[in-house]
C-alpha cells in the first residue's frame, strides 16, 4: 500500500492498493471478520492478502459446498453478510448447492470464486469461444450461478473493483436479499489501483411501495369474525421480530407460523396456535381452514404450506398477503390472494402500529373464535404420550420435547432435512429469543452441520445445538476436521433411524413399501469410531427414560460433542398430509364425526391424483 497525494480540493486521500487488498478492506467494512476458505492456484494470491492483517482471517474448510452453507448460516446470525472464497472450476462449481441454500431463503452474502487469467480464457477475439475450455480449471461460472444469484459478474478491469463490490454488496441488500457472486481472473488480483478515501457511493435502490391504504385493510380485520395472521420468514429478515410481538398483543388476534417464521413467536404464546402445511399441528390447520379473514407475512404462501391443491388454502377467507417480492404474490397457481401487498413486512408493520396506537378499537377476535382456536389448541397438542413409541428405540416426538424444556432463550438450533427436521420442527418448543432455522427453501442433505459451524463462528465460537440423521450428516461429515481445528463447541445430534425416514414413508404410501435407495443398499459408518477418530465426545441413547440424562450431560460440557439418537428404522411422521386432501384433514385420519365436529365450513373431498411430496 503507498499513499499517492491529497487534491486539496476535494480533500481526497488517494492510496495505491492491489485488488486483494481492496477486497479485503471491503469485506471488514461490512462487518465480516472471517471468509470461509478453500484455496487454489486461481484464488491464491487473494488468499495472501490476509497475510499480516489483523481485522479479518479465513476459516479454512474440507469442501467448498460447507463453505457456502456455513456463510449462509453466519450472514442470517452477524450483520446480513458473509463471504466465501474459492479456486476456479471444481472449486467454485462445488459452491453451488449452498448458494442456493441463500437464494431461496433471502439471505445476502458474496462468493468470490478465482478464474484463469484473461488471456487463458475463451473468447471472440482469439476465435476460442467455440472451445470447451482454454485455461486449466476455465469454468464459466458466471453463467453456471446466474439463476441462484441476484447478479453473477466477471470483473474485466482493476480500477472497477471498489465500485463493482459496492454494487454487488448492494444488490445483495435490495428489495428481497440474496447472494451475488464475483468471478475474479488471476491477473487482475495483483493488480494496483488507485483509492480515493473519501469517495463512498451508495448504490442501494430504494423499493418502491405499494402503499395499500392500512386502514381498509384494518377494518377488513375488523369485520372478520375469525381472524387469523400468519408469521412467516419475512419477518424475521426484515429484521421485524419485536415490532412483530408488539402487533399481535395491540391486536390480539392469533397467530400460526410457517417453519421459517418459527422463530418469531413464544410457542407459549397464548395467541400462538402452532405452524401450519403439510406437515402443520392439526390445531394450527383446523384454525386456519375455518378462518375468514388470514393476514400473510412474509410468507410466500408455497404448496407445503397450501398442500398439492393451493385451491383449497384459506378457500373461505380473504386472503391479505404482505411480501417484499412481487413475483411471490403473482404466481397464479389456484391460490386465491384477495389483497397483494408489495412492501418489506418492516415498513408494513410499522404503518400498521401508527395506526393501531393512533386509532382506540376493541379487541378484533369475538369469544366464540377464541373459545374454538383455544379448544383446538388444547385437544391437539404438538406432542402427546400417545405417540407410537417403541422399548428399544427413542421417539423423536418426546425427545425433541425433552431438548426444548433444557435450552436457554439464547440458544440457535439448526437441523437438516428430511424426516428429523419434521420432528423437530413438529415437536420443538420455542422460547422467543433462540434462532430455528434451516435452508427451508432449497433443503438440502448436509447443511445443518456446516451451518452451525458458520453459525459458531459467527457467534465468537458460540454453543450451536446441530439436529442431524444418519443420511445427511455424511454428506458434509468431513467439516468434523474445521469443528476440531476451531475448538467449537456445538452439540451434534444425529436421529439414527437406519435409512431414509422421509422417504421410506413416501415409499410405504406410494410405493408400495419398496425401500428402493432409502432403506435398501443405504448405510451409515460407525460414529463412536468417527467420533474417536476426530477426538469428539461420543454419546448414545436407545431408552425415552434416559433421554434427559444425556441431553443435559451433552450441553453440559464444554466442548463438542457427538450424540447418536437410535430411532425405530419405521418411525413415522405424524401428523402428515396425504392423497390430495385440504390441509385440515391430515393422515392419519381422525375418526370423521371428530372432523366433522372440528369443520365450521362444508367439507371438501380430496383429489386423488394429487401425491402429496415427501
Amino acid at each position: 500500500m503507498k499513499l499517492v497525494k491529497r487534491n486539496s480540493r476535494e480533500n481526497s486521500v488517494f492510496l495505491n492498493k492491489n485488488v486483494s487488498d481492496c477486497i479485503l478492506d471491503f469485506l471488514k467494512s461490512k462487518d465480516v471478520t472471517e471468509v470461509f476458505v478453500l484455496t487454489g492456484g486461481a484464488i491464491a494470491f487473494t488468499l495472501d492478502a490476509f497475510s499480516g492483517r489483523k481485522d479479518i482471517s479465513y476459516i479454512c474448510v474440507q469442501h467448498e459446498q460447507a463453505a457456502a452453507m456455513m456463510a449462509d448460516a453466519y450472514a442470517r446470525l452477524k450483520g446480513n453478510f458473509a463471504a466465501t472464497m474459492s479456486t476456479s472450476g471444481p472449486g467454485a462449481t462445488n459452491l453451488i448447492t449452498g448458494i442456493a441454500c441463500s437464494y431461496f431463503d433471502s439471505i445476502a452474502n458474496i462468493h468470490i470464486t478465482g478464474q484463469v487469467n484473461l488471456t487463458e480464457q475463451r473468447n471472440i477475439k482469439t476465435n476460442s469461444f467455440g472451445s470447451r475450455q482454454v485455461g486449466f480449471q476455465e469454468t464459466d461460472i458466471v453463467s453456471i450461478s446466474k439463476p441462484i444469484t441476484k447478479k453473477s459478474i466477471q470483473l474485466k478491469k482493476a480500477d472497477k473493483i471498489c465500485k463493482t463490490l459496492e454494487k454487488l454488496y448492494c444488490i445483495s441488500q435490495s428489495g428481497r436479499p440474496g447472494p451475488v457472486l464475483l468471478d475474479l481472473p488471476m491477473c487482475l488480483q495483483r493488480e494496483l489501483v488507485k483509492i480515493d478515501t473519501n469517495k463512498r457511493k451508495n448504490y442501494l435502490n430504494k423499493i418502491r411501495k405499494k402503499s395499500r391504504n392500512i386502514q381498509k385493510i384494518i377494518n377488513t380485520l375488523l369485520s372478520s369474525k375469525r381472524p387469523i395472521i400468519i408469521a412467516g420468514g419475512g419477518i424475521r429478515y426484515s429484521k421485524s421480530v419485536k415490532l412483530f410481538n408488539k402487533i399481535i398483543k395491540l391486536l390480539n388476534i392469533p397467530v400460526v407460523t410457517t417453519w421459517s417464521g418459527i422463530d418469531t413467536i413464544d410457542h407459549n404464546n397464548k395467541l400462538y396456535l402452532g405452524h401450519i402445511g403439510v406437515y402443520g399441528s392439526r390445531a394450527a390447520n383446523f384454525c386456519l381452514q375455518n378462518s375468514d379473514c388470514i393476514l400473510s407475512l412474509g410468507s410466500r404462501l408455497d404448496t407445503r404450506i397450501t398442500g398439492g391443491k393451493p385451491s383449497t388454502f384459506g378457500r373461505n377467507a380473504k386472503i391479505i398477503s404482505v411480501d417484499i417480492d412481487k413475483g411471490e404474490l403473482n404466481k397464479n397457481r389456484g391460490l386465491k390472494i384477495n389483497t397483494k401487498i408489495n412492501e418489506d413486512c418492516n415498513s408494513f408493520l410499522k404503518r400498521v402500529l401508527c395506526y393501531v396506537e393512533e386509532n382506540t378499537f376493541h379487541s378484533l377476535v369475538s369469544i366464540d373464535w377464541k373459545k374454538y382456536y383455544l379448544k383446538m389448541k388444547r385437544k391437539y397438542p404438538t406432542v402427546s404420550k400417545d405417540f407410537s413409541t417403541y422399548n428399544n428405540f427413542i421417539n423423536p416426538y418426546l425427545f425433541v420435547d425433552q431438548l426444548s424444556k433444557a435450552l436457554n432463550k439464547k440458544d440457535v438450533v439448526i437441523p437438516d432435512d428430511g424426516g428429523h427436521l419434521t420432528w423437530f420442527m413438529q415437536a420443538f418448543k420455542l422460547k422467543l429469543g433462540q434462532r430455528v432455522f434451516s435452508a427451508f427453501g432449497n433443503s438440502p442433505m448436509g447443511y445443518s452441520f456446516p451451518a452451525s459451524i458458520g453459525a459458531s463462528i459467527a457467534l465468537n465460537k458460540k454453543r450451536i445445538i446441530c439436529i442431524d440423521g444418519d443420511g445427511s450428516f455424511q454428506i458434509n461429515m468431513q467439516e468434523l476436521q474445521t469443528l476440531v481445528n476451531e475448538k467449537l463447541p456445538i452439540k451434534i445430534f444425529i436421529f439414527n433411524n437406519g435409512g431414509y425416514g422421509i422417504i421410506k414413508q413416501f415409499q410405504s404410501l406410494y410405493l408400495d413399501k419398496r425401500y428402493n435407495a432409502s432403506g435398501i443398499g443405504v448405510s451409515a459408518p460407525n460414529y463412536k469410531k468417527i467420533a474417536k477418530a476426530y477426538g469428539i465426545e461420543y454419546r448414545s441413547v436407545k431408552k425415552n427414560c434416559y433421554a434427559k440424562k444425556v441431553i443435559e450431560a451433552s450441553l453440559k460440557t464444554k466442548e463438542a460433542c457427538l450424540v447418536e439418537v437410535f430411532i425405530h428404522p419405521e418411525q413415522k411422521i405424524i401428523p402428515k398430509l396425504c392423497f390430495g386432501n385440504p390441509i385440515e384433514d391430515l393422515d392419519p385420519k381422525l375418526n370423521r364425526k371428530e372432523f366433522k365436529n372440528n369443520m365450521l365450513y362444508p367439507l371438501i373431498t380430496a383429489d386423488k391424483e394429487i401425491l402429496e411430496a415427501n
